[in-house]
């Protein structure tokens, strides 16, 4: 009962940070302006996402556009763009597999390895998820401060971390922890055990007999044991 509640709440912090990724996926708050030195317009905020750029303004007008060429991209937002992809993918089948295998589920009937199996396998898939997931947003976020603190950079091209780098982290530690949980959760040790004995009483040795010290204590000898027989 315990691992049935383990999994169901590991399993919705899963799906939870599944989600953020998507919300990080789709957010163009991936690099921010940097408001330093003589850049000092802060009637507009630019944004840079994976898919667009953005500018926002005091008066709460924002316009988009999406980027016209994707090899004309940096490095870092061509990898996020593909990593967070395969994040979204991973994610959608680590959440269908983690619920064949959970115990509150009627997927894979009783036969209690394979749900085990199952299960375990949706936990590992959580955890590449949050890889995925990781390795993007750190890139960039390493991109930024390495460009920020590089004087080479002009200062309008400056930029700071945005409010998806920091969601994408939380999402990344989620998932993670969340499929360590599952995967923990799985009772494959225990069910081992049980087979390993029950195995063990199952075993016949046809040819052996049973040992003296096993048998039970001769009866005492008395007269009445003895079978009388009548001589004429």
């Amino acid at each position: 009962m315990v691992n049935t509640g383990m999994q169901l709440i590991s399993f919705t912090c899963a799906v939870t940070g599944w989600v953020m990724a998507i919300a990080v996926t789709a957010l163009p708050q991936w690099k921010v302006s940097a408001f330093i030195g003589s850049n000092i317009l802060t009637s507009e905020v630019k944004w840079e996402g994976i898919w667009m750029n953005c500018i926002y303004q005091t008066t709460g007008h924002m316009q988009c556009k999406t980027y016209d060429s994707i090899l004309a991209l940096p490095p870092d937002l061509q990898a996020a763009r593909a990593l967070m992809c395969v994040a979204i993918f991973l994610g959608w089948l680590s959440c269908t597999v983690s619920c064949c295998g959970m115990k509150c589920t009627t997927c894979a009937g009783d036969d209690r390895r394979a749900k085990a199996g199952i299960a375990l396998s949706g936990g590992v898939l959580f955890i590449l998820t949050g890889l995925c997931v990781l390795v993007p947003v750190s890139w960039t976020a390493n991109t930024v401060v390495q460009d920020f603190y590089n004087p080479n950079v002009p200062v309008m091209y400056k930029r700071e971390l945005g409010q998806a780098i920091y969601l994408g982290w939380a999402s990344a530690v989620i998932l993670m922890i969340s499929g360590a949980v599952l995967s923990s959760t799985c009772p494959h040790i225990e069910r081992g055990g049980r087979e390993y004995r029950r195995g063990y009483m199952g075993r016949s040795f046809p040819n052996s007999r049973p040992s003296p010290l096993a048998s039970d204590p001769p009866k005492p000898f008395t007269s009445n044991s003895v079978p009388l027989k009548e001589y004429v």
